[in-house]
């Protein structure tokens, strides 16, 4: 090998190495509604696994990570358990409104502690949520803010149960964190996502709220207007059908067509 071939090749493998340094050192940071921890996380390993990109990832209520992007936040990606936190976002120019999808669907349900004595509730129309919470407290999300909240608060108008409920109702900062109150059994009762409520050993489903009594449940997802330029392929990943299959798994409902 000439000098100048060896120069070449070396020079080559220096590349290489700075390449996959390089891919090693970026990060992506994502703002992910609470609900979809357990599902984001196996994701985003698989997603490392395949490129080196790693990630900083902080789960809320999609009202605080709409206002901490607003305030400035570094955020690459914002996943909203709601449309209008999304649409918030937007008209505070904050999100790149073409990098948008309605990517996922969810459910509503009642949960009770894993021993309770609560079980099969048929919830409809004359459902009476306060007669059955009897002396205890039912925990869901802040109905003002969070997504959970506003959908639990939609469904139990519709159903005439929202007025005698109102007073016992646990209003709690996030899903996670009202599903945590059901879990510990200091609540007797609360409205979760199916999906938070699967991964949660310390609680039962006792019953599922129609699709029809609240708005449908989407979950948007976008880039934020000062995104690294990796994030284009990761919001591609999230769309793809690997990501499909894990979301599926954790009880998502996958509301576009998958990308290979």
């Amino acid at each position: 090998m000439s000098r100048l071939s060896a120069i070449f090749a070396a020079f080559v493998v220096l590349l290489a190495a700075s390449s996959s340094a390089a891919a090693q050192d970026k990060t992506i940071t994502v703002f992910a509604a609470a609900s979809m921890k357990n599902a984001l996380d196996e994701i985003d390993a698989a997603y490392t696994a395949k490129t080196g990109v790693k990630f900083t990832v902080s789960y809320a209520a999609s009202s605080a990570l709409a206002k901490q992007i607003e305030q400035g936040a570094p955020a690459d990606v914002f996943i909203s358990a709601d449309t209008d936190w999304m649409d918030y976002a937007i008209s505070k120019k904050t999100i790149n409104e073409p990098s948008r999808v309605n990517l996922l669907g969810n459910s509503i349900v009642l949960i009770a502690p894993k021993d309770s004595k609560i079980d099969n509730v048929a919830i409809g129309p004359g459902f009476d949520l306060a007669k059955l919470a009897g002396d205890g407290r039912i925990a869901t999300g802040d109905v003002k803010s969070v997504p959970v909240g506003k959908y639990a608060k939609a469904a139990l108008e519709k159903l005439g149960a929202w007025q005698a409920a109102e007073p016992k109702f646990a209003m709690a900062e996030s899903v996670r964190a009202a599903l945590t109150l059901v879990a510990r059994g200091e609540a007797p009762l609360g409205i979760v996502y199916s999906t938070d409520a699967k991964v949660e050993p310390g609680v039962k489903i006792v019953g599922t709220f129609p699709a029809e009594s609240h708005p449908a449940i989407i979950y948007p997802v976008a880039a934020t207007a000062t995104a690294k330029p990796e994030t284009n392929d990761y919001l591609a990943f999230l769309r793809s059908t690997g990501a499909k299959t894990i979301l599926e798994k954790y009880g998502f409902k996958f509301l576009v067509s998958p990308t290979t």
